[in-house]
C-alpha cells in the first residue's frame, strides 16, 4: 500500500471508533500560542497551570508507553510528552493511528526535561485533521525551486523558516509604504482592474469579454490613468497598491500577475518624486530590516542617501559607448546599435531601441550598478505620458530608481497639455503600426479628462515584489509571490 493509502486507512479506522478526523470544533479551546507559552513558561509551569497547545506534529519518537514530538502551529514550535498512564490508554490507542502532518490538540502543563528543553506534559490529546500525505522530510528541506514555487504550501512546512521570514518581511515592507504614504497625507484609493481600454504603461494586456455588456475588457496593465483622473477630480494626493497583469514572458524579475504602487501628488514635479522614492525605500527597509545595508548575493548594497543621479544619456553613453543624440531617428541609432554587436528587436522604434540600450547598460555596468542610482531626462519617443523639459528639446522629465540591477520605480513631471498628449497617443499609434505592439493605445475618455484641466503634478510606480526581492535577498521574482504564475505540468512534460 502506497502511505496514502495506509492513511486513508487509519482515518477510517479512527471512524470507525466514533472519532472524527476533521472535527468541527474542540474542546478545550487554544490557551497560549506556542511562543506566547514560552514566554510565559516560568510562571505556567510554576504553578502547573494547564495550557492546551495547537499544531502541525512535524516529529515523534516513540518509545513504548510514550511518546515524545514535536508540534508547530504559525508561530513555534514546541515538545510535547505523552505518557500512556497519563493520557489513558483510549487518546494512546488514537495516538499511534497519528502520523506525521496531523493537526492535533494537547492540554497539559509545562516543564523542563533532563535535557533542558521546555516541554509539555500532555493529560490529553484530540486529533484536528488527518494529513493523507507524507511531508518532506525537515532535516533534508524541499529543495526543488520548481515544486517549492508550484505547492507553496510543502516549501512553507519544509522550509519553514527561510520561507515564512520572506513573506512576513514582504508584509512589514508594504505595511511600511502605506505608513509613509499616509503621512504624508495622501488617500489609498481603489480603481478598475477590468478596464474597456488598457494604458499607464508600454505592456501587452490580458483580454477577455463581458458577455452582459457584450463587449471586450482587458485586465489593466497599470492604474496611472485613473488614478490621474482623480487628480483631475479634486484629489490632490493618491496611490493606489495595485495588482497589474501583463501578458508578458516570465524571467527572474518578471511575473505575469505583479503588485505596483503608484503614487500622484499635485503641484510636485519628478525632482520632488525623487526625494519622494528615496525617502520611502529608506523608510520601508529601516522598518523591515532595521538598517539601511543589506546583501544581494555577494554585494553589500547600502540605501544611504542620497542615492547617485546620473542622466540617461550620460550613463548609457558612460557604459555602453553610445550617445543615442547622435542618432535622432530610428535608422541612423540601429545602424550604429549593429555596429557594436549589441541584441535588439529590430521592429523597436526609437525609443524603445533606447530602452534595450538601458537594459544593456545594466548588464556591462557590473557591481558598481547594483547600489541605488537614479536616472533621469528620458528620451520623448520613450515616454507618451511624460512632460517635456522646456531647456533640453527631445527631452522629458521622468526618472527611473534601479536597485540590486533592477528597475524598481519610474517617475514622471505628468503631462497634463491634452492636446500634448493626443500627440503622444497618436505617435504611439504610429509605432503600433510599424511592429510595436505594447505601445498605448489612444484613450479619449483621458485625453476630456485633461481638457477639464489637471493640475500639474509628479508621478511614481514602484514595483513592490522587486523591492522585497532587493530587501530579502532573492534573486527571482518567484521567491516573493506566494503563488507565482507557473507553467502547466503537461507543457512541460512535453518541452
Amino acid at each position: 500500500m502506497s502511505e496514502r493509502e495506509i492513511r486513508i486507512e487509519k482515518a477510517q479506522r479512527l471512524r470507525e471508533q466514533g472519532i472524527d478526523p476533521y472535527p468541527a470544533r474542540f474542546q478545550p479551546e487554544r490557551t497560549h500560542t506556542i511562543p506566547n507559552a514560552m514566554e510565559q513558561f516560568e510562571t505556567l509551569s510554576e504553578n502547573k497551570t494547564t495550557v492546551t497547545l495547537t499544531g502541525r506534529m512535524v516529529s515523534r519518537r516513540d518509545m513504548g508507553k510514550a511518546v515524545f514530538m514535536h508540534i508547530e502551529d504559525g508561530y513555534g514550535k514546541v515538545q510535547v510528552y505523552a505518557r500512556r498512564d497519563d493520557i489513558g490508554e483510549e487518546q494512546f490507542a488514537v495516538l499511534k493511528l497519528l502520523d506525521l502532518g496531523d493537526f492535533i490538540a494537547v492540554s497539559g502543563y509545562l516543564f523542563t526535561t533532563k535535557t533542558g528543553e521546555k516541554s509539555l506534559h500532555a493529560h490529553s490529546l484530540s486529533l484536528l485533521t488527518k494529513s493523507l500525505h507524507q511531508l518532506p522530510a525537515k532535516h533534508e528541506g524541499l529543495k526543488d525551486a520548481e515544486l517549492r514555487q508550484r505547492k507553496r504550501y510543502l516549501d512553507l512546512i519544509a522550509n519553514r523558516d527561510e520561507v515564512m521570514s520572506v513573506f512576513i518581511a514582504r508584509t512589514r515592507i508594504i505595511s511600511a509604504v502605506r505608513e509613509f504614504l499616509d503621512s504624508l497625507n495622501y488617500l489609498e484609493v481603489e480603481t478598475p482592474i477590468l478596464q474597456p481600454l488598457y494604458g499607464g504603461a508600454t505592456a501587452k494586456p490580458f483580454s477577455t469579454h463581458h458577455n452582459a455588456l457584450d463587449r471586450d475588457m482587458f485586465l489593466r496593465i497599470a492604474p496611472e490613468l485613473y488614478l490621474k483622473r482623480l487628480l483631475v477630480g479634486g484629489f490632490e494626493r493618491v496611490y493606489e497598491v495595485a495588482r497589474n497583469f501583463r501578458n508578458e514572458g516570465i524571467d527572474r524579475s518578471h511575473n505575469p500577475e505583479f503588485t505596483m504602487l503608484e503614487f500622484y501628488e499635485a503641484y510636485a514635479d519628478y525632482t520632488v518624486m525623487m526625494q519622494r522614492v528615496e525617502d520611502l525605500v529608506t523608510f520601508a527597509a529601516q522598518k523591515a530590516l532595521g538598517k539601511l545595508q543589506f546583501e544581494w548575493g555577494d554585494v553589500t548594497i547600502d540605501l544611504t542617501k542620497p542615492w547617485r543621479r546620473i542622466t540617461l544619456r550620460d550613463a548609457i553613453l558612460q557604459y555602453v559607448g553610445i550617445d543615442y543624440d547622435e542618432y535622432p531617428d530610428r535608422e541612423s541609432l540601429l545602424n550604429i546599435i549593429n555596429k557594436k554587436k549589441i541584441h535588439v528587436d529590430p521592429n523597436r522604434g526609437r525609443g524603445r531601441l533606447i530602452d534595450e540600450l538601458k537594459d544593456e547598460m545594466f548588464r556591462a555596468g557590473g557591481i558598481e550598478l547594483l547600489q541605488p542610482i537614479i536616472l533621469y531626462d528620458f528620451p520623448v519617443d520613450l515616454s507618451p505620458l511624460t512632460k517635456k523639459k522646456p531647456e533640453v528639446p527631445g527631452t522629458v522629465e521622468r526618472f527611473q530608481a534601479h536597485l540590486a540591477g533592477m528597475q524598481l520605480a519610474t517617475s514622471f513631471s505628468e503631462l497634463n497639455d491634452p492636446q500634448d498628449q493626443f500627440d503622444r497617443f497618436e505617435d504611439q499609434a504610429a509605432q503600433r503600426a510599424l511592429g510595436d505592439d505594447e505601445s498605448q493605445t489612444m484613450d479619449s475618455d483621458y485625453i476630456e479628462a485633461l481638457e477639464v484641466g489637471m493640475p500639474p503634478a509628479g508621478g511614481v510606480g514602484i514595483g513592490l515584489d522587486r523591492l522585497v526581492m532587493a530587501l530579502t535577498n532573492q534573486q527571482n521574482i518567484r521567491e516573493v509571490i506566494l503563488f507565482p504564475t507557473m507553467r502547466a505540468i503537461e507543457q512541460q512534460e512535453n518541452m
